[in-house]
């Protein structure tokens, strides 16, 4: 019997998928991979955001919780489920399944706070495995999207030695990065921090200047990077 870490009970999984017989194909590798774990699924964001309103809390509370998200959802996009597990309930391992492969969704679900990214193009047995190591601390990532990742940030420029962009930020740049390394948008943190969203977006620049990054992948990467997340 698959157990969570710490509390010593049952691994809770959420399947969010629109298509029946993909979620059931999800489940079937959820099952081989972690026997007796407690299974829910949603077939659209509204579902998922719902079941998460009434279970998130328990779900996050369990250590060995996980959602399975697809990102092209009927009625939105798994990239909004991403950013709510990731305000809410960060405990929750947040990992990708999906058929886009681009850097668009890739880039854009790291930002929002995904913490794999697997293809469904796997063999089943693959797929089993990506989810096995999780216990081992390995970040459950499709090798082709792994390689994506590394041509992408090899092409990063270095960090610049001039004084005014090695400098530190200050504690407001501070509370605009950690909020966007945990998903939210100009608009979303310029409401938590009561500002306006022009002011963030300049806050934003500046981030950018001076830790010479050019996406809010590159800023979720520092911002975890520097603890803030």
């Amino acid at each position: 019997m698959t157990l969570s870490p710490a509390q010593g009970r049952p691994r809770q999984v959420l399947i969010i998928e629109d298509q029946a017989d993909t979620r059931a194909w999800l489940r079937q590798m959820v099952a081989s991979a972690f026997e007796h774990a407690e299974i829910a699924e949603a077939s659209s964001c509204a579902t998922a955001l719902a079941w998460l309103k009434a279970h998130g809390a328990r779900m996050a509370d369990n250590s060995g919780a996980l959602a399975l998200i697809d990102l092209g959802m009927p009625d939105g996009s798994g990239i909004d489920i991403i950013r709510e597990l990731t305000a809410r309930y960060p405990t929750v391992l947040r990992i990708v399944t999906t058929i886009y492969d681009d850097d668009r969704h890739l880039f854009e679900a790291i930002a929002a706070g995904a913490q794999g990214y697997l293809l469904k193009d796997r063999h089943p047995d693959t797929m089993v495995q990506y989810l096995h190591r999780i216990d081992n601390g390995e970040p459950p990532l499709s090798p082709s999207i792994a390689q994506r990742m590394l041509q992408h940030f090899a092409q990063v420029k270095p960090q610049t030695s001039d004084p005014e962009s090695a400098c530190s930020l200050t504690a407001r740049e501070t509370d605009v990065l950690r909020l966007l390394g945990r998903g939210l948008r100009v608009a979303e943190t310029a409401r938590v921090l009561g500002l306006t969203p022009h002011t963030v977006a300049g806050y934003v620049k500046v981030i950018y200047r001076k830790l010479n990054i050019s996406s809010r992948a590159e800023a979720a990467i520092e911002a975890n990077r520097r603890g803030l997340t």
